[in-house]
């Protein structure tokens, strides 16, 4: 076999129309573009959401509040998701990122309070739940906030 002998599989190429290059070739004259009007036009067509002069849809509906664009979101995970770890260990972001806990972790995690915690932990996270920092103290562990 050499490389002259390779060629694609049958039917998975085909020839590109040639647009407005004569009658003859079924695509000239207006090269599929229609008669007149906007979209005939060299240079026309409208923007991403014209919706031809009525009002579009991202200026009709109601917006409220604020939107921090600088927000950075925390991860939440909560107390009883902590049980798998053994007694004593200290729980980073790392560490809840390995044993799959978390799948990702860009800005940091938040515990939260939600379930009961039976070992003692040192857990470090970005910011504690009240109920969560208690529970934790609670099983005789330590809340430290990175």
């Amino acid at each position: 076999m050499n490389l002259t002998d390779l060629s694609p599989a049958p039917g998975s190429t085909h020839v590109g129309k040639r647009k407005g290059r004569g009658h003859g070739s079924g695509n000239g004259k207006t090269a599929g573009r229609g008669h007149k009007g906007q979209k005939a036009r060299s240079g026309g067509g409208t923007r991403i959401g014209f919706e031809g002069g009525q009002m579009p849809l991202a200026r009709r509906v109601p917006k409220r509040g604020f939107n921090n664009i600088f927000a950075k979101p925390l991860e939440a995970v909560n107390v009883s998701k902590l049980d798998v770890f053994d007694d004593g260990q200290t729980v980073t972001a790392q560490l809840l990122l390995e044993k799959g806990i978390l799948s990702k972790c860009t800005y940091g995690v938040k515990i939260l309070g939600a379930g009961e915690l039976t070992k003692k932990l040192t857990v470090k996270a970005s910011a504690f739940s009240k109920s969560a920092a208690e529970k934790i103290e609670a099983a005789g562990g330590k809340a430290e906030v990175v």
